[in-house]
């Protein structure tokens, strides 16, 4: 099944059975689900989580619970700047900053009104990623919304040594959203070590290599204008 046909059937799916949560409808984003809360409480049960001082987090609704847990934990998180349209393209929360205003802090506004944006050279070395995901099989491999952003975030971080092989990838859904079809992997899609659902963990042991940094020639010109730090970063390496 190709990737679009995964993502609208899994939409379709959650809107029918009553799964979707706010914000609604869910077709075009990485979808809110009923569980959500509980598949971050499960997600606190993982070595890997509990071994992590530094997350790095997408911003999207249901993966909200997760940034909270993190924050609550003392954890450092990172998330990125939707679109990535800032030059600093990634937000800083600080738990030490945010005593008392953890919940404000995991939501979108919260994190521009209590984080701060920061550039790559201020990162400091991401020990797991959180990410959102439309789809997921058990082998691995991940859909998520067409945008293309969570593996340019990847491999923006991996470029800059913020992330590495080693580093833990995982997602927290649904499991509607664990789907039994093939998802076609290319060099520039990261896979999930972990798959969080509020029924348990799953780990992938997955076989396949994670992107090595940005891969300027699969990037058309037109997304590399529409993003300031790429920009400026082509700028640099006198491209």
């Amino acid at each position: 099944m190709e990737k679009e046909q995964i993502r609208r059937t899994i939409w379709d799916l959650m809107e029918e059975r009553g799964i979707a949560r706010f914000p609604r409808p869910v077709q075009g984003r990485i979808p809110n689900f009923e569980g959500a809360a509980q598949a971050a409480e499960r997600l606190g049960e993982l070595p890997a989580w509990k071994k992590a001082r530094v997350v790095k987090a997408n911003p999207d609704s249901p993966q909200r619970p997760a940034r909270r847990l993190a924050l609550a934990q003392g954890k450092l998180v990172y998330m990125a700047v939707p679109r990535l349209r800032e030059e600093r393209c990634f937000l800083e929360l600080n738990p030490k900053r945010l005593k008392g205003m953890e919940d404000q802090a995991s939501s979108i506004k919260g994190a521009f009104r209590y984080g701060r944006l920061v550039a790559l050279e201020e990162m400091e070395k991401v020990d797991l990623i959180v990410a959102g995901s439309v789809g997921v099989n058990r082998e691995g491999a991940r859909v998520g919304k067409a945008g293309g952003y969570s593996d340019l975030e990847y491999a923006i971080a991996r470029e800059f040594g913020i992330v590495d092989e080693g580093t833990t990838t995982l997602t927290t859904v649904h499991p509607v959203q664990v789907v039994p079809y093939q998802i076609e992997m290319l060099r520039h899609d990261f896979p999930l070590d972990y798959i969080i659902t509020p029924e348990g963990i799953t780990e992938t042991r997955h076989r396949y290599p994670k992107p090595r940094g940005i891969y300027w020639d699969e990037l058309g010109e037109e997304k590399i204008q529409a993003i300031p730090f790429l920009m400026k970063l082509k700028e640099q390496k006198g491209m």
